[in-house]
């Protein structure tokens, strides 16, 4: 069992989970949400509500044994996004790449609605890709580069004889709050709540720039150990930004439909 449902599907298949990332110069964040990218991730499928029809088919025949596969091709996916990134860490187009690595493009859909009305209905003794929140790319790319910035930041914490232990744990306490309001937003996005996706995005950007504070301006703040590690988030940092602005532009403009 590799991440696909046996028997019959447990709920209604949304939509392609698609990508939209601008591009990475953090210099540019805010004008680069209003530019065209090429991946894309909104959930215009989801509504939040159940479809009768498919409430008959929920059926879901998975042990314990095949969600823990499943959890581990997710954790394996977050690790090849990080591994993607750290190579491609100098590329002004990062973030782009990466998710084109990852699969992640936007395929144009050229279906008309002639085409979707002779669409014949879904076998359900068939396979299906069984999809949860854990197979969103915001989701994944998010994970991904808060797993490096938490694990470098342990690792400078472990030495208090350089670091204040009050700047170690304000700054560990950031990221974690500003990751886990991220993901929350993805869940709501997920579940096809838009406004509220934006409002937990907004705290995790509040919460992204409590972390810019706390690591400091100057390049001689915090000594030569804290130096090398802003160096090395500054970058994710502001990554992380203009995927969530991206991200909650296309939400405002579901909204706006």
């Amino acid at each position: 069992m590799t991440g696909r449902a046996r028997g019959r599907f447990k709920s209604k298949p949304g939509g392609d989970r698609n990508f939209n990332c601008a591009t990475c110069d953090p210099e540019h964040t805010a004008a680069s949400v209003a530019s065209g990218a090429v991946l894309y991730m909104t959930n215009h499928d989801s509504d939040g509500m159940s479809d009768p029809e498919w409430e008959e088919r929920r059926e879901l025949s998975w042990t314990e044994a095949d969600w823990e596969n499943y959890l581990a091709e997710h954790e394996t996916s977050v690790r090849d996004y990080l591994r993607h990134y750290e190579q491609l860490a100098d590329a002004p187009d990062r973030i782009d790449e990466v998710a084109r690595r990852m699969g992640w493009e936007m395929q144009v859909d050229e279906t008309t609605d002639e085409d979707t009305a002779e669409t014949p209905e879904p076998s359900f003794e068939e396979d299906f890709d069984l999809y949860t929140v854990h197979r969103n790319p915001v989701h994944i790319a998010t994970k991904a580069l808060y797993l490096g910035l938490i694990a470098n930041w342990e690792r400078i914490a472990a030495h208090p004889e350089r670091i204040h232990p009050a700047q170690a744990l304000g700054v560990q306490g950031s990221l974690f709050r500003g990751r886990e309001h991220a993901l929350q937003a993805v869940q709501s996005l997920d579940m096809g709540d838009y406004a509220l996706a934006v409002c937990f995005f907004k705290r995790a950007l509040r919460e992204l720039n409590t972390t810019l504070s706390l690591l400091g301006a100057g390049p001689d703040e915090g000594g030569a150990l804290l130096g090398r590690y802003r160096e090395f988030a500054l970058p994710r940092l502001f990554d992380l930004r203009e995927i969530w602005l991206r991200v909650m532009n296309e939400c405002r403009a579901a909204e706006s439909e």
